[in-house]
């Protein structure tokens, strides 16, 4: 088969939904790098609310981590329900995750330093490049969400790593950890435009992108909002938001599978003739 000019643009055009993933993510990934290396900043570990209470330092701030660790067991008690053992894989690493997400983030706000905050990160990208392998497996390819969970684990470990590295170098950059926290959300809401779905997993996927915004704008104004409150911090309520974005991502998957199992059940009815 000659491959023409014409057939090439043909061919292109089909896939322009994969072509326009791939511009968005090698742009995401130089815009990063055209930036100086971002080291972190010290104040960032000055939250607003350092109220002690029942011998805990900074309580609020702990303890509003347990919704990730409830939501997370919540998630994993749910994996029987699932089918293919691809959708189990990357379904328990997100699961899982998130259970670590809330046990890092509090053992970080236990003592808030640069040495703490490593385990407050890591857990984070293994959670996200999870629910990014699985939603590209619902709405791109079921191939390579399988193919690219891994690899996309490890490079958010790295990610996290290499920071940790400079930082003892003492030369911080954040630019990679940057990446993979923010890139994947863009992806994923990037998808859920273009990409039409199987099932009615949309609105509890849009509900996680939904509630993550929220949650950047509540640690934003972490101070304002505790100032205006009293009760409670920004950054509080922004571990509450992430639990919320967490659980709508449960139940997102869980309506990936119920579809898959329905396609199954049809195609399976189908094949089966009645005798003449």
């Amino acid at each position: 088969m000659k491959y023409s000019g014409k057939n090439i643009m043909r061919m292109c055009g089909k896939n322009w939904r994969g072509w326009l993933l791939v511009a968005v993510t090698v742009g995401g990934v130089v815009t990063a790098f055209l930036f100086e290396a971002i080291p972190q900043d010290p104040a960032y570990h000055a939250f607003a609310d350092r109220r002690t209470l029942f011998g805990i330092p900074n309580f609020w701030n702990v303890f509003s981590n347990l919704p990730f660790v409830l939501v997370g067991a919540f998630g994993l008690s749910k994996l029987s329900r699932l089918g293919p053992a691809s959708l189990r894989s990357a379904y328990a690493v997100f699961c899982i995750g998130a259970i670590f997400v809330g046990f890092g983030s509090a053992y970080y706000h236990y003592a808030p330093s640069t040495q703490t905050l490593v385990w407050d990160r890591l857990p984070m990208p293994v959670a996200f490049m999870a629910l990014f392998a699985m939603i590209v497996r619902d709405r791109v390819s079921e191939q390579l969400g399988r193919v690219i969970l891994w690899p996309l684990v490890i490079a958010g470990v790295t990610s996290v790593g290499y920071w940790n590295w400079t930082e003892l170098q003492g030369r911080g950059d954040l630019r990679a950890y940057a990446v993979v926290q923010f890139l994947p959300m863009l992806l994923i809401s990037l998808m859920l435009l273009i990409y039409r779905s199987k099932d009615h997993s949309a609105p509890w996927l849009w509900g996680t992108f939904g509630f993550y915004l929220l949650a950047k704008v509540t640690e934003h104004f972490d101070v304002a909002i505790y100032d205006a409150l009293v009760v409670v911090s920004g950054h509080s309520i922004k571990h509450v938001l992430g639990s919320l974005a967490v659980l709508c991502a449960v139940f997102a998957v869980l309506r990936f599978n119920d579809s898959e199992r329905t396609q199954h059940k049809l195609g399976a009815d189908s094949e089966v003739s009645p005798q003449s």
